[in-house]
Parts: structure tokens; sequence; C-alpha cells
């Protein structure tokens, strides 16, 4: 067997395409550009291209995007001030603070000081509680894209044992609570792995889908994957001149029934989804 590929690079291209049409209309009826805020803290190089890679997706779907550089020496007060003026900013819809922030500053402080209809990134608490009950204002980017990758294969969740490996704020916890709501893309039974997960590979090996997110190269390997899972390879890391996941993505390949690339998978989502939510942020505003 070799594993069908959820080709994320090519279903963004799509989405972003039906996104650009949405944002012409929108901007048509309104005469309002949805306007994305993106605020880069220190030199992080990761975090600098990806920043950049928004931006260009960002103009090439009609969207406004502003960056915001602040040097590593900047103080958490100062951060602060500069997500106060772009909630004060009518013109701005989307504010997105790039991860990891400088170790002087509190992370989940500044994410908190968003305001919820201008957290585009899905990570403020008001934000978290209503899309674990179910009623999400805005769907975190990452997990949104793998929802769409694997409705893109036809693959089925309701039912489903998806295992989750990683419990970040950022992808763990919010896709466990996404694949288990009512609905399309949902209905799973969900188990969440972490460091402290006894037996891991027994419960991985029972996994119909198997997200991999803990930022550790190639650390699922083909003995942990029951042979027919779609395995789902958040992870990013650069190991020597080369960008692996933290899926062995060759040997795992073979047994899988799906899997995805890395890159060209997940990351090209992200920012799909993230592009949709600046549109939402932007019709809940102009709505008010």
């Amino acid at each position: 067997m070799t594993a069908q590929i959820l080709d994320g690079k090519a279903l963004s291209a799509k989405l972003r395409h039906e996104t650009a049409a949405d944002v012409a209309e929108f901007t048509q009826k309104t005469g309002v550009t949805p306007h994305l805020a993106a605020v880069l803290v220190g030199e992080d190089p990761a975090s600098a291209v990806y920043v950049r890679n928004k931006q260009r997706a960002c103009e090439q779907a009609g969207l406004k995007s502003t960056l915001h550089r602040l040097s590593p020496e900047t103080s958490q007060q100062e951060l602060l001030d500069l997500v106060a003026r772009l909630i004060d900013d009518n013109s701005v819809h989307g504010i997105l603070v790039q991860l990891p922030l400088p170790k002087q500053i509190d992370e989940r402080l500044v994410l908190d000081a968003v305001h919820p209809l201008k957290d585009v990134d899905a990570f403020h608490p008001e934000n978290v509680g209503l899309l674990v009950q179910g009623r999400p204002r805005f769907l975190p980017c990452t997990p949104w894209g793998v929802q769409q990758l694997l409705a893109s294969g036809n693959i089925e969740t309701a039912g489903a044992h998806a295992v989750v490996l990683g419990r970040s704020e950022i992808v763990g916890k919010p896709m466990a609570n996404m694949l288990v709501q009512r609905g399309k893309g949902g209905d799973a039974t969900v188990t969440i792995c972490h460091s402290k997960t006894r037996d891991l590979t027994e419960i991985t090996r029972t996994a119909d889908i198997l997200i991999a997110a803990i930022g550790l190269p190639e650390f699922v390997t083909a003995e942990m994957v029951k042979p027919g899972a779609v395995v789902i390879d958040v992870g990013i890391n650069r190991v020597n001149d080369k960008l692996v996941g933290d899926v062995a993505y060759e040997p795992v390949k073979e047994i899988a029934s799906a899997i995805t690339p890395v890159p060209g998978g997940v990351g090209p989502m992200t920012i799909a989804m993230l592009l949709k939510n600046t549109l939402t942020a932007a019709r809940l505003q102009v709505s008010r």
C-alpha cells in the first residue's frame, strides 16, 4: 500500500482563490478592505519567513497586510501598548502576534490582550470557550486546515478513533475539541497523547486518524502506525539543511492509507484559513 498524498499546497491555492473572490465582493459592498496586522518581535528566522508568507498571501487575496517589526529587546509593556493601539484602530480587523515571543514577555498575557473580535488566531479565552461549546466565532487556523485536508481526501471522521499527539494550545487541544464536535469534520472518538502518556505506541496503533503535533523530527515511526491509518503531520523541523515533519514520512507512507507531506501539507493550509478568519473578522466588525 502506498498512501494517498493529501496535498495542502494545491488545496490552499484553491481556498485562497475562493477567499479572494469573497474579499472582492465584500469590499465592493462595504467599501472596506479586510486588514490583518501582524506583529513580529525579534529575529527568529522561521517566524520571519512565516510572516512574510502570510503577507504575500494577504496581498494575493486582496486583503491589506501590515507588519509591525519590534526588536528582540522589546518590553512586555511596549508590546501591550502596540496591541492596544491596533485594537483601537478601526481600520485593523485582525491582529496576529507571531509566536514564539522573547523570554521577557509573557505570551499568555499578550494573547489575552488581543480583542476577541480581532483574534484571528482564536487564542483568546473567549474564543477558545466558544469553540469548546461548539459555537465558534473563529476556528484555529492549523486545526481548521487539518479538517479541510481530511475533507478533501473524503476521510470520514464520524466514529473514527482520532489520536492527537501533543496538547499545545495552538494545535493539540483545539484539534481534539474540533474533532469531537457534532457534525461535519467531527463526531470522532478522540484520544490526546503527550509526554507523560504511557504505552504510547499501543495507543497510536489503535488510531484510524493519527495527528502528530509535537515538534520532534520524525518521531512517529512505521511501527507506531496502524496499517491503513490516515496520518496528518503538523510538525515542521529543520534537520541540517532539510525540513522534516514529526513523522518518518518514507516508511510511514508505505503503510498509511493517506498522509500529509512536509513541506506542502498542513503549513500552507494554516495561512489559507488565516485569510478566511480575517475576512470573517472584518464582516463581524462592519456589521456591529
